[in-house]
């Protein structure tokens, strides 16, 4: 024999339970949801949500490069637009005063992505910032030996040497004319690495205070600037990364 239906506690019946009124959706379940009001707010998520997307590709991209699975000129292309497009994006002061930095950012959205994360920090390509990779499409490569090769790419012409000459002057002449903010310094700075790794790929002495700086003036804000003691510094020490560069023509 069943038992009553008031005894089974698992399947309430109908009389037992009284819907609350105040509890009752106060909105129209069939009508869109906006997530924005005004189309400020609506720019301001799509720069967030581009950004968010940027840092996922830039990891992946990253990857396939350590896994060679992209080709060095087409992976140093990609990631220099991927850059290009963060620092678009952040250029927005409402965009940047909502990302506050990219570490709150990660936390905030619950994602890793390490190699974009320090890719992101260096502000250049790998193939820029590592000296065992020449920026032309077929590979530098250098017998292992205790002491690597200094001379000068063969593919290397006198105009490329030139350039990156001009480059180390113009710097340092910045420095002299007291540029010391980050949008000055940064682009003649990269611009000067990019020039020297077109002429030799040795990791000539003075190599990696150029790299250092890159990501010391990358970590700065746009308008702010080197203090004296920064900028004695980082004239000496790109004066002894310019031997060093001569050292590699001999």
């Amino acid at each position: 024999m069943l038992a009553p239906p008031w005894q089974l506690p698992y399947a309430p019946t109908p009389y037992s339970y009284t819907p609350n009124t105040s509890l009752s959706a106060t909105i129209n379940l069939d009508q869109e949801v906006k997530l924005a009001e005004t189309a400020t707010e609506r720019d301001l998520h799509d720069s967030l949500a581009e950004i968010y997307s940027i840092i996922i590709t830039l990891d992946g991209l990253e990857k396939a490069y350590i896994k060679d699975s992209i080709a060095e000129a087409e992976y140093t292309e990609l990631c220099t637009r991927l850059l290009k497009q963060y620092r678009s994006n952040l250029s927005d002061e409402n965009v940047a005063r909502e990302f506050i930095d990219l570490e709150t950012f990660k936390r905030k959205w619950d994602i890793e992505c390490p190699r974009a994360t320090e890719r992101l920090r260096v502000n250049l390509p790998a193939t820029i910032v590592d000296p065992s990779h020449a920026s032309s499409s077929t590979p530098v490569h250098h017998p292992v030996s205790s002491n690597p090769p200094s001379a000068p790419q063969a593919s290397a012409s006198g105009s490329q040497i030139l350039t990156a000459t001009e480059n180390f002057i113009t710097f340092l002449d910045a420095l002299k004319l007291n540029m010391l903010s980050k949008d000055a310094l940064h682009p003649l700075l990269a611009e000067l690495i990019q020039s020297v790794n077109l002429v030799t790929g040795a990791d000539f002495e003075g190599r990696g205070s150029i790299v250092k700086w890159l990501i010391r003036l990358n970590g700065m804000r746009a308008q702010e600037e080197l203090g004296e003691g920064e900028a004695r510094e980082l004239g000496f020490e790109i004066e002894a990364a310019y031997r060093g560069f001569k050292g590699t023509l001999n």
